[in-house]
């Protein structure tokens, strides 16, 4: 890495600093809002993103991957409450495992995926409800991506996200999670509520890699 530090991809701030660095690549960190980021020059091409995301094997016949996405499905639902709510997911990826658990649950389900699903007339619209679980660790520009994602929910509306949360530092550069070279933005629980302060959300993380945001009504909002 050479030369000044790019600004933080989530907050544009300045106030970034080297973090760390493996054989394959370096991380910055902002003192602002906690995010680690690979540095810029180190992004991968959409070409290897898109094979690398064509070798996962994620679909409704693998009982282990059903049974991860259960522990996003059931808490969010819950915390929906009633069906039938308008949903979004949000990096659906080439197999809609998700969308489908939550359907099957009576919700009603768009989707989106810059490579498998490029439908822009979904976020032409709002909805009750927007899901991104294993998605944001994958996002170059995290503070552009989540403020379309926030501005896609309907007063009241919640995302629910699902990542790895960012260990302690000196646990950092053995953290498996930052191995897969589409891993390039990692959040810590203070990344999410400055996320949720700056956006006006309230945040809860329901468990070890979950977050659920919630756009805050205001008694002095007009319907």
């Amino acid at each position: 890495m050479t030369g000044d530090p790019s600004p933080c991809p989530l907050c544009q701030g300045a106030d970034v600093g080297f973090f760390c660095a493996d054989a394959a690549r370096p991380y910055l960190r902002c003192r602002a809002c906690d995010l680690v980021f690979v540095d810029p020059a180190m992004l991968p091409a959409p070409e290897a993103e898109r094979a690398r995301y064509e070798t996962h094997n994620n679909d409704a016949a693998d009982p282990g991957y059903v049974a991860f996405l259960e522990r996003f499905a059931a808490p969010f639902c819950e915390a929906l409450g009633p069906a039938p709510l308008d949903g979004l997911d949000y990096g659906c990826g080439p197999s809609p495992v998700l969308a489908g658990l939550l359907e099957a649950r009576g919700h009603k389900m768009a989707l989106w995926d810059p490579f498998f699903a490029p439908d822009a007339t979904v976020l032409a619209r709002t909805y009750d409800f927007v899901t991104c679980t294993e998605v944001v660790e994958h996002f170059h520009r995290p503070g552009e991506e989540l403020a379309r994602i926030i501005g896609l929910l309907r007063r009241g509306g919640r995302l629910g996200i699902m990542t790895s949360l960012r260990p302690a530092d000196e646990a950092f550069p053995t953290w498996h999670y930052r191995r897969d070279f589409t891993h390039v933005s990692f959040f810590s629980q203070e990344t999410f509520e400055f996320l949720a302060r700056r956006h006006d959300l309230s945040v809860t993380f329901p468990d070890r890699d979950l977050v659920f945001l919630t756009a805050v009504v205001r008694s002095t909002d007009t319907v």
